[in-house]
């Protein structure tokens, strides 16, 4: 076991590992993250406030940006994780907000119990 630790310990100091570590192949995936952390957080919130459209946008922008990843000499792995992620995340949103709209029809039961309160 030691000695896959100290591969590993070798591995991460080499030039290489270093020179991608201050690459844009690293810190545009790395600053990336943040908008399907923010997706994720999302889930926990009311689907009242999920915007319909930009989950579409965000979706297809995750998408391309997956096939770029893939697509783009040498792979980058890192970006396609943040967009799949992203993806599943969207979808996950779009789902909610489907569900919250047009599914179980919330805006119109809230709109109803108004009038009957009248």
């Amino acid at each position: 076991m030691s000695a896959l630790a100290k591969k590993l310990f070798d591995q991460l100091k080499s030039k290489e590992f270093r020179e991608y570590l201050m690459s844009t192949h690293f810190w545009g995936p790395v600053a990336n993250w943040g908008i399907p952390l923010a997706a994720i957080a999302d889930t926990r919130k009311d689907p009242s406030f999920i915007s319909g459209k930009m989950t579409v946008a965000l979706s297809l922008y995750s998408v391309m940006f997956m096939r770029f990843a893939w697509r783009v000499q040498p792979r980058n792995l890192l970006l396609f994780a943040c967009h799949f992620t992203n993806t599943c995340a969207q979808l996950t949103q779009g789902a909610r907000f489907v569900n919250y709209y047009y599914v179980q029809g919330e805006p119109k039961k809230e709109a109803e119990a108004a009038v009957d309160t009248k």
